[in-house]
């Protein structure tokens, strides 16, 4: 095989894995983010043993992408080639990596304020029951159960690995923080956005049709309006406040 042959057709390998860490890394946000909903219920009335298993099965997936995704984002940037045909491919690669140990700071954010509650609010017995607290919140358990089970990523069906315990799932992100940033040590501020910072509020807003000045006249001048009807009748009692 010719080296021009090779080099295009790891060009197209690194693509494809790098299109799989992309949706993996969505599937993360998605499944992450629904932890947090359902961890928001713990200790509330609206607290059960389904609320426990969802988050049970939430925190599995989670760290079933979590395991894959790390693996291949240290091996995509470990293989990565130096020449500058391959510098887009860095950086995206570094991009990935950036949004990945974010994603896992926060989820571990959101693992010990559950492990916490979990501890507070045991619910072993049926008498645990009544130290809830009576949030008033309604049970939306299911809906956000049905967007986890809709969550899909490339390679779950491929590797199936037992979920640890919440305490050893805290310790093992951890250590997968640590590990991955001695192994690949990119810097966060040296990896560049794709798009301009607060690029929602850069667009032009659309002038409103009264200014403050405007609204404020128009309801002094209602109420002169009022006040001069309220004192027209001769036989109004109640008179007018000054």
């Amino acid at each position: 095989m010719s080296r021009w042959r090779r080099s295009v057709d790891e060009l197209a390998v690194r693509r494809r894995q790098q299109s799989e860490c992309e949706r993996a890394q969505e599937a993360l946000s998605r499944v992450t983010s629904c932890f947090q909903q359902l961890a928001a219920s713990l200790g509330s009335s609206a607290d059960c043993s389904f609320l426990r298993d969802e988050m049970d099965e939430t925190r599995a997936l989670a760290h079933r992408i979590c395991s894959g995704l790390s693996r291949r984002l240290v091996r995509l940037l470990s293989d990565c080639d130096s020449a500058p045909s391959a510098v887009e491919d860095r950086q995206a690669s570094e991009r990935l990596w950036v949004l990945f140990l974010s994603a896992l700071e926060s989820f571990l954010s959101d693992l010990h304020k559950a492990c916490s509650l979990i501890g507070q609010f045991p619910l072993t017995q049926r008498k645990d029951r009544r130290s809830l607290v009576n949030s008033g919140c309604i049970d939306g358990v299911v809906g956000v159960a049905a967007r986890v089970a809709s969550v899909q990523a490339p390679w779950l069906t491929l590797e199936e690995e037992p979920s640890p315990d919440l305490t050893n799932h805290i310790a093992g992100l951890e250590a997968m923080l640590s590990e991955m940033q001695l192994r690949v040590p990119v810097a966060f501020w040296s990896v560049e956005a794709t798009q301009p910072a607060w690029a929602e509020a850069r667009g032009e807003l659309d002038e409103p049709d009264a200014s403050l000045e405007d609204l404020m006249e128009v309801e002094v001048v209602s109420n002169n309006n009022k006040m001069a009807a309220c004192c027209q009748p001769p036989c109004c009692g109640l008179g007018c406040v000054g």
